[in-house]
């Protein structure tokens, strides 16, 4: 940001110059706007007040060009923002006024941040001259977002805007997506200067995408040729590259089974041939279990995360490593590559294309099916078609699956009934899976719907909910009453913590400490927002309860009362090796 009066001098003749653009003379709040819209933004999610009021004012006058949603609390817009960044491959833009207003982001550009989801945050900030005053609703939003955002910057002079608001979208949505945060000082959204707006497509020093080493490739297509037992493991790097076509002529062409990570889910179809399930602490037998005995093990836009890998001494230790992706701070961060092929998934995945053999794997593949049928008989058969009294959750979602045909946006909250949305909810269309995968943050659900829907309101969007996160955002059914977004609720309720319940079973000798749930009445509240409800008792009402809600134009809400004391199997305990996958 050096000799910054000097560059926009340089860059208003440069626009002068190529697009005949006159500069207009307008103030810094009304600037924000502008900048939005040249950015193609034309959805907002926030929460007004004091210190970002003068850009609130505009916005009024904007109003037929952009549509600010009322979230009911900050998080709640952050969320919001994901969902539809998440659904639409766009980013998100949720707005804030200082102080409070700025610290309820927080979460939501943690969560971001650590998923990779391309948001921009604008928060208003006191006036320049009360600037480390402690003055009303002043905190420092920069100090505290800067462990948790790609980039942050504070305006503290109207002349700034355009430039820093450009760098800011092409940060958020270049080479590795993530969070971008922009504080605006009072005085900067009050004072006038001459705006002329230059879109920014590089920034020295940073590289967004790297360029992809031809060597790298033809070391990665030697090792693919010459596997036995290879095996990749694919993550969201496949989706926000865009490269689901590339990745799917890649496993077809070469027989590979592949699994996937959580935020990798709905990049295959899930019923493709190769497509062998989860892999992770909930994930599948075949996948967690094969992942030590393959001999390539080939990681496409995935981190290893902890929940993935287990115990990293005992992780595919015979297997060579081949790991794509677009960000080097992954390679070699958890588990040692033997080839690191950088570079954006949809590009390297094209050019290694031709580099690898047609080949297929079928007994190999064989021995995931071996255990998949283990698989069903000691866990997915009593999950999903139960004999016992209690419903399931599993079953909801087979019920779910039947009448969306696997074309539904499911978005889930965090804890046990995302584990089973994420194991056992079909998908034939990419971006269909919206969670929290490396945070996991309780009540991200019901906002990040409300997003997902205004991003595609032509998909059926369903959130799964279990009832302790639901009541951490439960305040945005406001947001849905209002906007009327057509999102369909599903509370999974178990009146336990379910989670953290099964975990005291398994480990700490059924001490529920603090983990059971006096709830209140769901439905009663869901209708005080004017939100068609139901609640679902005896499995012989749950199909017609469920094709009642999907056939819903507008929200709806279903509680499902389901086991209290089901666990989510098969499991592999913190610190084992993948290999030590329990089935119960």
């Amino acid at each position: 940001m050096h000799n910054k009066s000097k560059k926009m001098k340089v860059q208003t003749q440069t626009a002068n110059q190529t697009t005949e653009k006159k500069t207009e003379h307008i103030s810094g709040a009304e600037a924000v706007i502008k900048c939005l819209l040249a950015e193609g933004v034309d959805l907002i999610y926030g929460y007004p007040g004091g210190a970002i009021m003068p850009i609130y004012d505009e916005l009024y006058k904007y109003q037929d060009q952009l549509q600010h949603v009322l979230t009911r609390h900050e998080q709640g817009a952050t969320h919001s923002a994901q969902g539809f960044a998440r659904v639409t491959g766009k980013v998100g833009v949720a707005m804030a006024t200082s102080g409070p207003g700025a610290t309820n982001l927080v979460t939501g550009i943690a969560d971001a941040q650590i998923d990779s989801t391309p948001m921009i945050c604008i928060t208003g900030q006191v006036g320049k001259h009360l600037l480390g005053t402690d003055a009303f609703q002043e905190t420092d939003i920069v100090g505290i977002s800067t462990p948790v955002t790609k980039w942050n910057y504070q305006i503290t002079e109207a002349s700034e805007i355009p430039e820093v608001l450009a760098k800011a979208f092409y940060i958020a949505r270049s080479g590795r997506p993530g969070p971008v945060l922009i504080d605006i000082t009072k005085n900067a959204q009050f004072d006038t200067f001459d705006f002329v707006y230059e879109k920014c497509t590089s920034i020295r020093s940073y590289k967004a995408v790297p360029d992809v080493d031809k060597k790298q490739l033809l070391d990665a297509a030697e090792l693919i040729n010459a596997a036995k037992k290879p095996l990749i493991v694919f993550g969201q790097g496949v989706i926000l590259g865009e490269a689901e076509a590339e990745f799917k002529a890649l496993i077809e062409k070469t027989g590979i089974p592949a699994a996937w990570t959580i935020l990798g889910l709905s990049a295959l179809e899930t019923k493709h041939y190769l497509n062998v399930g989860m892999v992770g602490m909930h994930g599948n037998y075949g996948p967690n279990k094969l992942t030590n005995e393959c001999d390539l093990l080939i990681a496409i836009g995935m981190r290893f995360d902890d929940r993935v890998t287990g115990d990293l001494n005992r992780y595919a230790k015979q297997a060579k490593v081949i790991h794509f992706d677009i960000d080097p701070a992954e390679i070699d961060k958890n588990v040692k590559t033997d080839v690191a092929v950088l570079g954006d998934s949809k590009e390297t995945l094209a050019k290694i294309l031709p580099l690898v053999n047609k080949n297929t794997h079928d007994s190999w593949l064989q021995e995931f099916r071996d255990f998949d049928a283990i698989e069903f008989e000691k866990v997915i058969k009593d999950e999903l078609y139960p004999t016992k009294e209690g419903i399931t959750m599993g079953e909801v979602l087979k019920e779910i699956n039947q009448v969306t045909k696997g074309k539904a946006v499911i978005v889930s909250d965090v804890g046990q009934h995302q584990m089973f949305a994420c194991r056992y909810a079909e998908f034939n269309q990419t971006k269909s899976n919206i969670t929290s995968g490396g945070l996991g943050t309780m009540g991200f659900a019901l906002p990040a719907a409300i997003g997902a829907k205004m991003g595609a309101p032509e998909r059926e969007v369903i959130a799964i909910i279990g009832d302790g996160g639901y009541q951490m955002t439960i305040q945005e059914l406001g947001t849905i009453f209002q906007t009327k977004a057509a999102v369909k609720i599903v509370v999974l309720n178990n009146e336990f913590l379910g989670m953290v319940r099964q975990w005291q079973q398994l480990f700490f000798d059924k001490r529920y400490a603090s983990t059971e749930m006096t709830n209140p009445d769901f439905v009663a509240i869901a209708k005080g927002y004017h939100i068609d409800a139901n609640r679902v008792t005896k499995r012989e009402n749950l199909t017609t309860a469920i094709e009642e809600m999907i056939a819903s134009k507008d929200s709806y809400f279903l509680e499902i009362c389901v086991e209290k004391e089901n666990n989510v199997f098969p499991m592999i305990p913190t610190g084992a090796s993948v290999s030590d996958i329990r089935l119960s």
